[in-house]
């Protein structure tokens, strides 16, 4: 089903004050009950992460890393098997992953001779088996799986979809024996910046004649289009002069059902 602008305002409003939790979900779920579970994580991660970019220097002062860090060691000292670092993260209202990596920074520039590299951070907590102190390992790791928008977890789950839409895309384009350039063929001809697919025959939908096609597994919300538009769209018609089609999917099923939920950019 199409989301009016009224119904997804009322969706951001609600999530104003309720914390990024799994909970979280399923209240919003129940309240929401006609929006797909994917429509509404996806809403409830895009909002979150604007909450995040606002509040994120607040977190990161000397000060505020001092703390946390002295509330964790604390925290451990009762109950190390607690989830200490996943409660102060929601109690202080930041990501559970972003707060396991101040924790953890300020643990190795402690424990270690020489300060620890953006690399060897990120390994540790995409594996946090690497960390040199079981209970901080733990900590990590329950942060990680508990965070629903950010983290190396997400990633993963972020960057598996993305990649299925593409493959329903092409699929349906092939289904269509429309004839197109994908990414990696766009690349090889020099292109730098490109679309999924570029179509070699134009095709016309609904009055537009489209030329490329991008496809983002996100919600199209008002700000994503504008930073979509900055970062890539625009660069795209220094080939294509035309309209083109961006397709905002809602769930992995979605374009595989034909219910496409899109924004024309006319030039």
């Amino acid at each position: 089903m199409i989301l009016t602008k009224a119904q997804y305002d009322e969706i951001a409003q609600c999530l104003v004050s309720v914390p990024p939790t799994r909970q979280s979900l399923r209240k919003l779920k129940q309240r929401f009950p006609s929006q797909s579970q994917a429509t509404l994580l996806s809403i409830f991660s895009q909002e979150y992460q604007k909450h995040i970019k606002r509040t994120h220097a607040k977190h990161h002062t000397s000060e505020a890393i001092e703390s946390y860090y002295q509330r964790y060691l604390n925290g451990v000292g009762r109950n190390g098997a607690a989830p200490v670092l996943l409660d102060l993260a929601n109690e202080v209202d930041y990501a559970p992953s972003l707060m396991a990596r101040i924790i953890l920074e300020r643990f190795l520039q402690e424990h270690e001779e020489t300060p620890p590299s953006k690399s060897v951070i990120n390994s540790m907590l995409r594996d946090p088996s690497q960390i040199p102190d079981g209970v901080l390992a733990n900590q990590v790791y329950q942060c990680i799986v508990n965070d629903c928008c950010y983290g190396p977890l997400v990633d993963c789950i972020k960057h598996a979809i993305g990649h299925e839409h593409e493959v329903l895309l092409r699929d349906l384009l092939l289904e269509k024996s429309l004839s197109f350039l994908d990414e990696d063929q766009l690349r090889a001809k020099g292109y730098d910046k490109t679309p999924d697919f570029i179509l070699q025959v134009p095709v016309a939908v609904e009055g537009h004649i489209i030329h490329w096609i991008e496809s983002k597994a996100s919600f199209g919300d008002e700000c994503s289009h504008h930073a979509y538009l900055h970062d890539q769209f625009w660069s795209y018609w220094n080939s294509s002069e035309e309209e083109s089609l961006i397709l905002w999917l809602k769930s992995p099923m979605f374009l595989k059902n034909l219910l496409l939920e899109f924004c024309w950019i006319s030039t």
